[in-house]
């Protein structure tokens, strides 16, 4: 079949590259990736892949996508540079433990529709940290796009000398020849939606997959509310909410809601009134194929103006964002969902007990174990979070869609990639980056028997329950 030549060429192309890159010393390693990157970063090169992708799908915003490129490819840069991936990456004296560090091997990585430049530009970097290759697998919509971050990488791989084949793409993608590429290729690194991922741990080959996203916010009484509105509104108004990360709902104390909203329209958001939200409604979900109510694929990734003027919503502009209030049901109210466009819910709370209901309504509707956030400067409130949560990431006082996937005012590992562990049903919680894209062997040394008595190990159980024990 003419699918299989294409990908039996991908392949060994790339299963000859990764032989080249298995010998790699360090040093060789971090030139590749600092070439990937800056071929990801120079301005020229950014403008041309922002323009590409907004042309190519409709989705997003030209300036917000060259600022996604700048700090998701430098954040991700900065976490690999310096860090060993060859040879003895770590050496315990104590335990006598070395661990050394070796590559994955091929690569399959699908790259979603709704970022389809900076997706490939991050993970490449964090998958050649590995001395891997990898095959992109593009959505149709976006193939151009992705195929142009892939074909400006080859070329700055071309000019250091590296293989090109350490990087390929699929040029006419299909949900056939992706499904395909995941048998075939070592390890699959799913980015996109559930039916993606799905496939992915489907595929009979090892996956890091990641869980829908539905990022909720907590206001509470002491919040410093015109921070929490200014960071609330950018994030969810960036990119026009293309970031999986985009807070969804806020739900907000009794005692500062007003000043919120208030501060929320300051920051260019508009609030729709009862009628208002019906009609936003009538628009956002439709009858899918299958006759089953669905987010329209329309109001996805484009601006609130376009989506007011669709739904047919005479309102007076500009604004960035839409708000709707919460309905007393969580559970029935579409707008508790993820909503992947500039549309943000509001939830009122008058104890932490019933936000944190609401909460973990929210999250369980859609979300669970991908993230969530507070502005608060009260730690039992951010405790209680962290400890109850069936979370991954629990964001205080931050943007989440900047903050998910790391930056220069977290910790956070950057990446384009969040698991969302089994309550997403991934394999993991954690950010996805160059650690995960090798294979490590443990070098065991023996040492003189360091063995604990029955008494080191069960001596105060003993005598909290008053067993006989033995010395």
């Amino acid at each position: 079949m003419e699918m299989d030549r294409e990908l039996d060429t991908l392949l060994e192309r790339a299963r000859k590259a990764a032989e080249i890159a298995a010998g790699f010393t360090q040093k060789e390693v971090d030139d590749v990736c600092l070439a990937v990157a800056w071929a990801m970063y120079k301005d020229e090169n950014i403008k041309r892949l922002a323009e590409a992708a907004v042309d190519e799908t409709g989705m997003g915003s030209v300036a917000d996508k060259i600022t996604k490129h700048k700090v998701k490819v430098l954040g991700v840069i900065n976490d690999v540079k310096d860090k060993p991936s060859v040879g003895v990456i770590e050496d315990d004296p104590v335990k006598k433990i070395r661990k050394y560090a070796k590559p994955v091997g091929i690569v399959g990585a699908l790259t979603p529709v709704t970022n389809p430049t900076a997706t490939p530009a991050s993970n490449a970097v964090s998958i050649l940290k590995g001395r891997n290759a990898v095959i992109f697998a593009p959505h149709p919509r976006s193939k151009k796009s992705s195929g142009l971050a892939v074909e400006l990488m080859r070329e700055e791989l071309k000019r250091i000398g590296a293989p090109e084949d350490l990087v390929q793409i699929i040029a006419e993608p299909s949900i056939e020849k992706t499904g395909d590429l995941m048998k075939r290729v070592d390890l699959v690194l799913a980015t996109g939606g559930g039916a993606m991922v799905k496939a992915a741990y489907s595929s009979g080959t090892p996956a890091y997959g990641v869980g829908p996203g539905n990022a909720v916010q907590i206001v509470a009484e002491d919040a410093d509310v015109a921070d929490a509105a200014k960071k609330i509104a950018l994030s969810k108004a960036f990119d026009c909410a293309t970031s999986c990360s985009s807070e969804n709902s806020v739900i907000i104390h009794d005692s500062v809601y007003d000043e919120f909203v208030k501060a929320m329209l300051a920051e260019g958001s508009l609030l729709m009134d009862d009628s208002q939200k019906a009609t936003l409604k009538a628009h956002m979900w439709k009858p899918n194929k299958k006759g089953h109510m669905a987010l329209n694929p329309a109001v996805v990734a484009v601006s609130a103006m376009q989506i007011a003027s669709d739904a047919g919503l005479d309102l007076e502009g500009p604004f960035r964002i839409l708000m709707v209030e919460g309905g007393e049901s969580v559970e029935e109210d579409k707008f508790a969902g993820e909503k992947l466009s500039p549309v943000l819910t509001l939830w009122r709370y008058s104890d932490f007990d019933e936000a944190m209901d609401t909460l973990v309504r929210l999250t369980n509707a859609a979300g669970t174990g991908h993230s969530c956030g507070i502005h608060t400067f009260k730690e039992e409130y951010v405790e209680r979070m962290a400890l109850e949560m069936h979370t991954s990431r629990v964001l205080v006082r931050q943007p989440q869609a900047p903050g998910n996937g790391g930056n220069f005012f977290n910790g956070m590992p950057s990446t384009v990639t969040l698991g969302c562990g089994t309550w997403g049903g991934n394999i993991t919680t954690e950010n996805i980056y160059y650690k995960h894209f090798m294979n490590i062997t443990w070098l065991s040394y023996p040492f003189d028997p360091v063995k604990p008595t029955d008494k080191d190990i069960w001596g105060e159980f003993w005598n909290e329950y008053r067993i006989e024990g033995t010395e």
